[in-house]
């Protein structure tokens, strides 16, 4: 005790709500004045976003994840809310407050057995699958396995199939336009009036391998999009990767056509599934779905499955039957 004074119960300090006075921290403005957004690029923790309400709207400016928003992840594609300098510039930075609700979301594991996924983009509406008839050799279980990955996201889906001048599209033109996808042929300097209509009022996320002509494309269709383009390993029969991260594209209005929006990613070697059931990809196969129905129950479909009618049928593909069971496999046996 402290000498020469008195102590009363004033000197004593009391939290009426030790419990109740903490969480007061824990509650956000609610930013009802944040101004609405879509993200066109991510780059190490920093979002590049177009203002698309309020008195800013049209600026492109830089913004960072707001702490509140934790580990949520934000992506290209993503419509946000921003609080902060709208104004744009090098020495202006916002806040990204929140992030609304994805209508759709694309995304794959590294592989297979990865329970982590990753999300390449959110709202687009349709999936662009860019792949070569030659330089490089065209993979048809890779188109096989983007068409699952569109459908688990509920995505229209588009084949566009590039260097058309070096090889006949003939047997994947054979391959799919049964099975209801449109498919779109192009070549090195040839017209892309068809794949512009296809493009044209929609959000399309472009995906295949490096080198297959995706940055190509898009510096075709966009005035001023300088996409880096890279070459094809006379080795390895491999592209470069020349785009190192996602980015949104506005896709310029033309006379005859409306605007729209085309997602560049960067090129991928493999497309795991490991987030997609097995019933969803036998669905994504029509012309074998439609057999598979009248399977008995617990059939597996695979080759060793007793009585399964996909060995019974006449008329199956044999090449698209494989690819089939090769993801069946991979889903459910991890190999």
């Amino acid at each position: 005790m402290r000498r020469g004074r008195d102590f009363d119960e004033d000197d004593v300090r009391v939290r009426a709500n030790p419990r109740g006075s903490r969480p007061r921290t824990k509650i956000r403005p609610a930013q009802e004045d944040a101004a609405d957004a879509m993200v066109l690029a991510v780059d190490r923790g920093r979002y590049t976003c177009l203002v698309s309400s309020g008195e800013r709207e049209g600026a492109e400016v830089t913004a960072m994840k707001a702490r509140e928003l934790g580990r949520k992840g934000v992506v290209v594609g993503d419509r946000v809310s921003l609080v902060g300098d709208l104004r744009g510039g090098p020495d202006s930075l916002a806040r990204v407050v929140r992030v609304q609700p994805r209508q759709h979301v694309l995304r794959r594991t590294a592989d297979d057995t990865d329970p982590v996924e990753r999300v390449i983009v959110a709202n687009s509406d349709q999936l662009v699958i860019v792949t070569a008839l030659a330089d490089p050799e065209p993979r048809p279980r890779m188109i096989d396995r983007c068409l699952v990955a569109a459908l688990e996201a509920g995505l229209a889906t588009v084949l566009c199939l590039t260097k058309a001048d070096l090889a006949d599209p003939s047997p994947l033109l054979a391959a799919y336009q049964p099975l209801g996808v449109t498919v779109v042929v192009t070549e090195r300097g040839g017209d892309l009036t068809t794949l512009r209509q296809e493009l044209a009022g929609k959000t399309s996320v472009l995906v295949g391998h490096s080198g297959v002509g995706k940055s190509t494309l898009v510096n075709a269709l966009i005035p001023g999009a300088d996409r880096v383009v890279g070459v094809v390993n006379d080795v390895t029969g491999r592209g470069r990767h020349t785009s190192t991260s996602a980015v949104a594209l506005r896709l310029p209005e033309t006379e005859e056509l409306p605007g729209g929006w085309v997602i560049d990613t960067p090129g991928v070697r493999s497309f795991g599934l490991a987030h997609v059931s097995p019933e969803a990809v036998v669905a994504a196969f029509p012309d074998l779905a439609a057999i598979t129905a009248e399977c008995p129950r617990g059939c597996t479909h695979m080759a060793d499955a007793p009585d399964c009618l996909l060995d019974e049928t006449e008329g199956v593909d044999p090449a698209r039957l494989d690819s089939l069971r090769r993801l069946l496999t991979a889903l459910t046996s991890g190999d």
